[in-house]
């Protein structure tokens, strides 16, 4: 039993970098902010949650006693990831596109990040 635990968790590991190493290759390779902007929030959290539940798992088997620290490492991760790549990307649509390039919501409304409070800053 302690082989195939051992092979699931160089599995997990191994699949941790490999994402890792995809979200850094594509943060460097993109030429668009927005393009850069997909590659570590998908990828990496991906990476980091899989090393996360390497290391949540392994714990037990190691020592005998379970450890919360990495679920909610983990957790903490997948919760403000999203909204960070949310920020950044109306950030950039702030600065770079022009309002009047936009289409029309259809709700009469202007777009969120297009506000007018946020031209005089």
């Amino acid at each position: 039993m302690s082989l195939l635990i051992d092979i699931a968790l160089a599995a997990l590991l191994i699949l941790s970098g490999l994402f890792g190493l995809i979200g850094s290759w594509g943060l460097l390779r993109l030429r668009d902010p927005m393009q850069r902007l997909h590659a570590p929030t998908k990828a990496t959290t991906v990476g980091v949650g899989a090393a996360m539940l390497a290391a949540a798992l392994a714990l037990p088997w190691a020592n005998g006693s379970f450890s919360l620290g990495e679920v909610l490492v983990a957790a903490f991760l997948y919760l403000t990831a999203p909204l960070t790549a949310l920020y950044l990307a109306r950030t950039h649509m702030h600065r770079t596109v022009d309002r009047r390039s936009l289409p029309q919501p259809g709700t009469g409304a202007r777009w969120a990040s297009q506000d007018d409070t946020l031209d005089d800053a």
